[in-house]
Order: C-alpha cells, then sequence, then structure tokens
C-alpha cells in the first residue's frame, strides 16, 4: 500500500461520493447508532412536517422556521458527511487493494506432488478460489501467490509492494520466522512449495480491505462510554426543554415551537456528537496509512493508554548485527597482527559479524581482502558444537569463536600442529598468562554489553575481537519522549543479564528481561496488568504468540509466522518492530483528539447559550438585555445565527477530526491545560466571533 496514493482530504473524487454516502446515511437504522444526530434528525423531521402543514394553511413566519428546518437538516447532513468522508478514505484505499486480489491461477500439487522432496511437475493448474485450507501449491519466479499460506520447502524472493507499498524483495523460507506468505504477493526469484491456510474470502487482504472499509470496525469502551454521556445530556435538554412553555404561560406569553426547537439543537453537545465516529475511522485509517493493519478500534484506543512498553533488543532497540569495532590482542601479539589473522578468517565468512571484521581490519590497518583460491586456503565454517570458524592455509590454522570454545581448542591442540614457532610461542607459564589475559579482556567487553569473539592461530591465543551491538540513532531520545509520557519501556533479549544491562544503560529503557523464554516474556506481561497496566509489545515468532495474544497491544510482524499474526490485535505490513513507538503516538493522538473536540463542543456552548437564552425571554424580561454581550440584532436574528454557526462549525472542524490533534508528549496535566487553553478558550471565543459575524450578515441580507 504504498504511501504516495493516499487520497487528498480535498480530492473530487473522495468528496462526490462522502457527499451521497451523507444522504444515505439518513436512513434512521444507521442514524440510530448515533444518538444525538438521530435526535436532532426527527426534530427536523418533526419541524418540517409542520411546516408543511403551516405552509398549507397559512401560518406565519413562515419564512424564519423554513429557515431553521434548513439549518436543521444541514446539521445532520455535515455530521453524515464527516463520517463518509472518514469512510471514504478507507474505501479508496480498500479498491486499491482489490485491484491487487486478481483472478489468479495455482498450480496445485497433490499425492506425493504435495510432500516435501516430491516432484514439481507433478501439478494441475486450477483457479486460486477454487483452493481450501491445507492446499499444497508450487508458486515458481514470476508467479502469484494464489492465496495466505505457509512455506513449507524452498526460498524465493517476494515482491510484496501490492500489500507493503515497499519495492523491496523479501526472503520467504520454509521453517523459522520468515514462512508466512500473503496472497497477491509475487515470486521474483526459485520457488516454493506453500500450504494455503486461508479459505476464500477470509484472506489476509480480504480482512485488509473490511477492516479499511471500517465495516469491522467496533466502537471502543471509552467511545461507547462518550456516547453514553451524549445520550444522556441529550435526554436531560429533552426534558429542560420541555419545561419551557409551562413557564413562558406562567409568565403570560408563549414561545413557538421553532424556537423551543432552535434551543434543544444549540443546547445538545452536535459538534462531538457528530464528529465522534469520525474521529474514531480517522484512527484506525491513519494507522492503515502507516502501513499498520488495526484488527479493532479498541486496539487503537488501547494504544493511546500504553503504560508499559515491550520491546526486542535486536532489530528494534539495536540495528540486529554485530559489528566488530575493535582488536584488543594480548601481551606479545601486535593489534595489526591479530587483525591480519581475524580478516583471514573471516574472509569466507558471510555473516554480518565476519564482514565487518574484514572491513574493520582494512579501514585500521589497510589490510586488504585476499583471494582465498590462489592461497590454497580451506574455510572451515561455523557449527553449533564446535562453536568456532576459520580457516587453514600454508600450514598454518587460525581459529576465531566463543572464548570457551578457543581456548579449549588450544589448550587440546598437539604441539605438533602449532607451527614452526610453537616451541618458543608456548612455554606453559606464557600459555596461562594469555588464558588469563583472554578471559579478563572477554570479560570486559561483556560488562560493556559487547560479544567477544577469541582468535587464535596455530594454538597460540592472539586476542579478542569486540563485537559490539550498535544502538540505533536517537533510540535513546525516542525512549525519554515515552518517559515523559508516563510510558515504561522494557528491553527483551536473549542476551545474559551482563551484556544485557549494558545495553540497557546505553539504550536508555527503563527495564530489561534478560535470557528471555516465552514464558518470561508471558509472566512479565501477566504481572505489569495485574497492577492495572496496558502492555504493548511486538513480535514475529510463533513463540511470541502468547505473549502477544495477552497483551493489550500485541503488534505482530508481516514476515512472521501465520501464528503471530493471529495472535496480535495489529499486524505491520513493512515489519518494522521500531514502529511500535509510532503506533503508540498515533493511538494518543486519537484520544488527544477526541478530549480536544470535546473540550471545544461543551465550551461553543456557552456563547451558543448567551446568544440565544436571552432572545427567547427578552420578552418576558427586558432585563436579559444584558446578558446580550454580543450585540445581536434582533431576537430572531440571535436564534437563527446560533443554529446556522452549530452547523456550520461542524463543517470546520471535520478536517481536524480527519487529520487529528498534533502529537506532542506532554504529561496529563500539561495536556489537560493546554486543551482548557487552546480547545476550551478557543471553544468560547470562536462562537461569540462567528455567531456575531453571521448576525451581521443575516441582518444585511434581511432573512431575520
Amino acid at each position: 500500500m504504498a504511501h504516495s496514493s493516499q487520497t487528498s482530504l480535498l480530492s473530487a473524487a473522495l468528496i462526490g461520493p462522502a457527499l451521497l454516502g451523507a444522504v444515505r446515511k439518513l436512513d434512521p437504522r444507521q442514524m440510530a447508532k448515533n444518538p444525538v444526530m438521530f435526535v436532532v434528525e426527527v426534530v427536523a423531521v418533526f419541524t418540517t412536517l409542520l411546516f408543511v402543514r403551516d405552509l398549507l394553511t397559512g401560518g406565519s413566519d413562515l419564512a424564519f422556521s423554513g429557515q431553521i428546518i434548513l439549518w436543521l437538516w444541514f446539521t445532520v447532513l455535515f455530521a453524515n458527511f464527516a463520517e463518509a468522508v472518514a469512510e471514504g478514505r478507507g474505501k479508496a484505499q480498500a479498491d486499491s487493494l482489490r485491484r491487487t486480489r486478481t483472478e489468479t491461477t495455482a498450480k496445485l500439487l497433490s499425492g506425493p506432488a504435495a510432500q516435501v522432496g516430491g516432484p514439481r511437475s507433478a501439478h494441475r493448474v486450477v483457479p486460486g478460489t477454487d483452493l481450501r485450507v491445507g492446499d499444497v501449491v508450487l508458486v515458481e519466479a514470476g508467479d502469484i501467490i494464489p492465496s495466505d499460506g505457509e512455506v513449507i520447502e524452498g526460498v524465493a524472493s517476494v515482491n510484496e509492494a501490492a500489500i507493503t507499498g515497499e519495492s523491496a524483495p523479501v526472503i520467504r523460507e520454509s521453517g523459522g520466522d520468515r514462512s508466512a506468505v500473503t496472497g497477491g504477493t509475487q515470486v521474483l526469484s526459485d520457488w516454493i512449495r506453500v500450504r494455503i491456510t486461508a479459505a476464500p474470502g477470509s484472506t489476509f487482504i480480504d480482512r485488509m480491505i473490511a477492516l479499511v472499509e471500517g465495516a469491522s470496525r467496533q466502537k471502543t469502551p471509552n467511545e461507547i462510554a462518550l456516547n453514553i454521556l451524549l445520550a444522556g445530556l441529550t435526554i436531560v435538554f429533552v426534558f429542560a426543554v420541555a419545561s419551557i412553555p409551562s413557564f413562558a404561560a406562567y409568565a403570560g406569553g408563549a414561545i413557538p415551537l421553532i424556537v423551543l426547537v432552535a434551543l434543544f439543537v444549540t443546547l445538545i453537545p452536535t459538534t462531538i456528537g457528530a464528529l465522534l465516529s469520525a474521529i474514531g475511522i480517522a484512527g484506525m485509517d491513519r494507522l492503515v496509512r502507516f502501513n499498520v493493519l488495526a484488527m479493532s478500534g479498541r486496539a487503537v484506543e488501547a494504544a493511546g493508554d500504553v503504560d508499559t512498553l515491550l520491546l526486542d533488543k535486536t532489530g528494534t532497540i539495536t540495528l540486529g548485527n554485530r559489528q566488530a569495532t575493535e582488536f584488543r590482542p594480548v601481551r606479545g601479539v601486535s593489534e595489526q597482527d591479530l587483525a591480519d589473522a581475524a580478516q583471514l578468517a573471516s574472509l569466507a565468512d558471510e555473516t554480518p559479524e565476519g564482514r565487518s571484521i574484514v572491513v574493520l581490519a582494512k579501514e585500521r590497518y589497510g589490510l586488504r581482502a585476499r583471494d582465498m583460491a590462489s592461497l590454497g586456503a580451506t574455510f572451515v565454517p561455523f557449527t553449533a558444537q564446535s562453536r568456532m570458524s576459520g580457516v587453514d592455509l600454508e600450514g598454518s590454522s587460525i581459529r576465531k569463536g566463543a572464548v570457551d570454545a578457543i581456548i579449549a581448542s588450544v589448550a587440546t591442540q598437539p604441539a605438533a600442529s602449532r607451527g614452526s614457532n610453537a616451541a618458543l610461542a608456548f612455554r606453559p607459564e606464557v600459555g596461562s598468562e594469555a588464558v588469563a589475559e583472554t578471559r579478563a579482556i572477554a570479560e570486559e567487553i561483556a560488562k560493556a554489553g559487547g560479544t567477544p569473539l577469541a582468535v587464535a592461530r596455530d594454538g597460540r591465543l592472539l586476542g579478542v575481537v569486540y563485537l559490539k551491538d550498535i544502538v540505533k540513532g536517537g533510540i535513546r531520545e525516542r525512549f525519554a519522549e515515552l518517559r515523559r509520557m508516563g510510558i515504561r519501556t522494557v528491553m527483551i533479549t536473549g542476551d545474559n543479564p551482563m551484556t544485557a544491562a549494558a545495553i540497557a544503560a546505553e539504550a536508555g529503557v527503563d527495564d530489561f528481561l534478560a535470557q528471555a523464554t516465552p514464558e518470561d516474556k508471558l509472566a512479565l506481561i501477566r504481572k505489569e496488568q495485574a497492577a492495572g497496566k496496558l502492555v504493548a509489545m511486538c513480535g514475529d515468532g510463533t513463540n511470541d504468540a502468547p505473549a502477544l495474544a495477552q497483551a493489550d497491544v500485541g503488534v505482530a510482524m508481516n514476515t512472521g509466522t501465520v501464528a503471530a499474526r493471529e495472535a496480535g490485535n495489529m499486524v505491520d505490513l513493512d515489519s518494522d518492530p521500531t514502529k511500535l513507538i509510532e503506533i503508540v503516538e498515533i493511538g494518543k493522538q486519537l484520544l488527544m483528539t477526541r478530549g480536544a473536540l470535546t473540550t471545544f463542543s461543551i465550551a461553543n456552548d456557552v456563547a451558543k447559550y448567551f446568544a440565544i437564552i436571552p432572545a427567547m425571554f427578552l420578552a418576558f424580561y427586558p432585563q436579559l438585555q444584558a446578558l446580550n454581550v454580543m450585540g445581536l440584532a434582533s431576537p430572531q436574528s440571535a436564534i437563527l445565527s446560533a443554529i446556522i454557526f452549530n452547523a456550520l462549525i461542524i463543517v470546520a472542524l471535520i478536517p481536524l477530526a480527519l487529520k487529528g490533534v498534533r502529537y506532542r508528549a506532554v504529561g496529563a496535566a500539561s495536556l489537560l491545560r493546554r486543551n482548557l487553553l487552546i480547545y476550551g478558550l478557543g471553544g468560547i471565543v470562536v462562537p461569540f466571533v462567528g455567531i456575531k459575524l453571521i448576525d451581521l450578515a443575516v441582518s444585511a441580507l434581511h432573512l431575520a
């Protein structure tokens, strides 16, 4: 889903359908979902019927009543328009997704061909829509993956631009945490056997389409509570306005029904009632535009209330690959000799660590890579049993690996294999000193958060290569920002406690969990939740699934396993673990937007009261003229101006509801002061100015 395809808020392609959608939403069955606007629609229908009656029977003051009724309908339509625009942005993205879900064919395997290692030629071509869960298909270079599945054999480069918008291909292979594939993506090279895991109509893209269209959006607890509050206020004002006619009769007069309706509509919280649904839809829409798919609005809101953030160290806090940063030789060995041996042992090592050793030796000492074939060298690959790798060349043996493994290999290596200088280099007392010094260097590196890699040549310890997890630039500042928001950060790592503590200190996280197992992660989340906190975490493996399911906000990587994606309540389509921080920010932005507009809505009612209440009762109590602080032209002009402003302010706030209040990392107290100052005070001042300007226009045009 390319970011460049975002639909502009003022796009004609969006506004046109939204206007039509606003009319369709007048269906009472849809309006009933929004109690405040449903009541406005009911009174608009009721007053329209009375207007038609008065028109047929020759009633009085029809022009004024007609204008009030017209603006009542505009108020309802503008509220529907806000929701339709929010939904329209999602539907525009859904249409883009549908274009990726073309009618594809699949190479269905059966019998022995469906088994790992079976013949690949024995397949039959079937429509992709005929596939069922458990079917095995062959996908070769150039083929479109017909449905969601899991790679059971092979490795291939896959273009996932249709899902993520990113042009860089990714590797998908059987086993591990990168075996899940998504329907609609294309294999660029090699081949894979895929076991289908999704039934037709329930693929990942199908769920994305349903979610971005809002079909599966459920109201969050906070939104439900606010709806109940708004409905309660509406009921209160129904009774309040209903009691006014008897009060007016007691004072010896009567108030026209259309004026009572105008008072009622301006009293109830129409502004936030009209925009509430749009704010919720826009919150999910912002995540989708950020390439994060939220399975429910509840997850978006929970992200805004997160207290504890669990982040994996590798790839999130650090760059993910250890880099060689220093050569630390033992006494009697020069740093250049250590670098030369380490580089030779790493020339055929294609791991990031091996390549970084080659580069560091070249940068520090000008040691250029040599041709292994011309040297007659034999590369010794790393194994889990030996825990070392190296090279044999020109009668010399070089090894690099775990400190304990290298020391053990030196101790057991026969003297005859130690090279021509072994007699001089390995007197017993010198050997023991080298071992002790190597261990001391390794311990120092470990305490600093690095990984020691010992190097030996012909049974002689040369020293240690310092491999360091490189903490991402700016990550410390981001954690400090989260701390200001009141969010506690916890780093999760499989490293030993000493290394974990050093990385945690450098990165600036609040706490860490070392040597973490799936059970440890789950226990930590439950402990935090038992203390009344909301927890967010990210993961991509099957072993992360229990913790993702337990967390209040579980962000699964799109490159992860099916189990992980189904356990989380969000999926990051870019598979960028650091995005968890932005997800929290987007959730907080949603809550801030809702709070800011609620504050504004309640505050702007104050100005409307000053406009309409004096106008209503001025005939009974001339003393109320003192409350006409805006100096409005006439009672009718005041009432009409308040109603017009009530409708237009909804339109004015639609962009803010959809875009959201700008996020700032401040505490709750600072946020409350800011809301009261900007949206509280602004909510009082803006209506005073707006109603006065509308009153001048109404008077100049002789509309009242």
